[in-house]
């Protein structure tokens, strides 16, 4: 994440590229091998990492009082 880069977003490998727009794009029913034709300045790995990174972001303890 970058403040000057996507408004602090989290992006893929500093490329004006969100995880977010990744995300979204498999979402709606795109395949991983389509996100990448569809971005091609993005790798399998990178489709992955993204998964990857929203699952961790998800995946936190949340305290109830």
């Amino acid at each position: 994440m970058d403040p000057a880069m996507c408004g602090g977003r989290p992006c893929v490998r500093g490329m004006r590229i969100r995880v977010s727009d990744v995300i979204d794009l498999l979402a709606a029913g795109l395949t991983p091998e389509q996100v990448v034709e569809e971005l091609p300045d993005l790798e399998p790995d990178d489709v992955r990492a993204c998964l990857m990174f929203a699952s961790r972001r998800l995946n936190h303890p949340t305290l109830v009082a």
